[in-house]
């Protein structure tokens, strides 16, 4: 697993994983990976073009809201990783 765009936020790492469409939540003293965000499906067929991959991550400050988005993404989205 490569990590790419790490967010720090409170006790915790949230990265991407390149070249895929999945985000991990790290504990930054182990290095264990804690969640998994599944980020798939965001993106209509018709939206994506060769080359699209998600590679953006971000807190919104003083929300439990995620900024993310990719490379090639016509948009970005707000969104609140919850437990499956």
């Amino acid at each position: 697993m490569t990590a790419n765009e790490l967010e720090c936020v409170g006790d915790a790492v949230y990265a991407n994983v390149l070249f895929t469409e999945r985000i991990v939540r790290i504990d930054p003293v182990t290095g264990a990976v804690t969640a998994t965000v599944d980020a798939s499906g965001l993106l209509r067929g018709d939206e994506l073009v060769p080359g699209s991959t998600l590679n953006g991550v971000a807190a919104v400050p003083r929300t439990h809201q995620f900024l993310i988005t990719g490379k090639f993404w016509p948009k970005m989205f707000r969104v609140v990783f919850v437990p499956a």
